[in-house]
């Protein structure tokens, strides 16, 4: 159900790039992206129509993924514009990796409340 939940989040907020978003709330998306990924890739097997599914699909998640990625830095009181270090070979998305691996603030920072206390 976590997984579910953390797909529905991502899509009510897929154009917000304001706030904060916690490590649960990010890696859940991840996990339930990849997860999507994989059934669409094993179906592909059988029919070549899922490919175009999949191309679909991955469209509908990157600005969501993109959103909730930038709302993940902001909770380790970073920019957003720090996604860009991926233009970087290699190492850009080691360094990503690693800054969206780090523990969120727990008190307020210039993005907001931390995602835990918000009521929804």
């Amino acid at each position: 159900m976590i997984m579910i939940s953390a797909l529905k989040n991502a899509f009510r907020n897929y154009i917000n790039f304001q706030g904060r978003a916690g490590k649960g709330e990010y890696w859940w998306f991840v996990l339930s992206v990849i997860v999507l990924e994989v059934i669409i890739a094993a179906l592909t097997k059988a029919s070549s129509i899922f490919g175009i599914i999949g191309v679909l699909v991955y469209l509908a998640l990157l600005l969501p993924g993109l959103a909730v990625a930038v709302r993940r830095l902001h909770d380790t009181d970073r920019s957003g514009a720090w996604i860009l270090i991926t233009f970087i070979p290699l190492i850009g998305s080691i360094w990503l990796l690693i800054l969206l691996l780090q523990k969120g603030n727990v008190e307020a920072n210039r993005y907001g409340m931390p995602a835990h206390q918000l009521t929804r």
